[in-house]
């Protein structure tokens, strides 16, 4: 019997180690489970993130921008599962941006089947983020970091304050000068706050480049 090999790739410039890794979730019928067990050999490459400071997520972007998700369909391709978030710009920090950009990340929903790839942020409708983007070899935009490029946009819906919160403040990442797994990020901080510090970041990383 002809086996499917399924794998995940990485399109994104970080670290990879061997620590957090992708699960296929099947939501199926006893039978096509059995049948799915004995005709997919699915081949997982484990990941590890490694912590990265806003200097680091600027100078390895092609561009930074808050983007508001419109939509996102996951597909087949090449035996794996994407997902294509399509994002309306609302405000660029770094680099020439279209009004509307595609996002691809790996993971997804198709039919029946669920790639869920840890370390990936994933996008609803209506939803406000800063995002670090990396121009992707398919087309499109992919996210730099993944959960460390990701910054949600909450507003107090009493005040009207909006705060912004790394996704990967809920996700352990490696620390490199310690060696060891922390859960740490920014949470909650002040809109202008991130605002200035990543006008700050953004400056000492062309500055470098000169």
């Amino acid at each position: 019997m002809m086996r499917n090999r399924m794998r995940i790739e990485m399109p994104i410039k970080m670290r990879i180690g061997t620590r957090a890794g992708m699960r296929i979730v099947f939501s199926l019928l006893p039978t096509t489970l059995l049948f799915l067990a004995f005709s997919f050999l699915i081949s997982v490459r484990a990941t590890t993130l490694a912590r990265l400071s806003l200097e680091q997520l600027a100078a390895g972007s092609d561009a930074v921008a808050r983007v508001r998700c419109a939509g996102a369909e996951s597909h087949w391709e090449n035996g794996s599962i994407w997902t294509v978030t399509t994002a309306e710009v609302v405000e660029t920090l770094k680099g020439n941006l279209p009004s509307e950009i595609a996002v691809r990340l790996p993971g997804g929903r198709v039919g029946h089947l669920t790639a869920a790839v840890e370390g990936t942020p994933k996008f609803h409708p209506g939803e406000d983020a800063f995002v670090f983007l990396q121009r992707s070899r398919a087309g499109g935009f992919t996210v730099a970091g993944w959960v460390e490029g990701t910054f949600r946009v909450s507003r107090d819906p009493r005040t009207g304050v909006e705060t912004v919160t790394q996704d990967s403040s809920a996700f352990a990442v490696f620390d490199t000068a310690t060696r060891t797994f922390r859960i740490e990020g920014i949470r909650r901080m002040p809109l202008e706050e991130f605002r200035a510090r990543m006008a700050a970041a953004l400056s000492r990383g062309e500055e470098k480049i000169r």
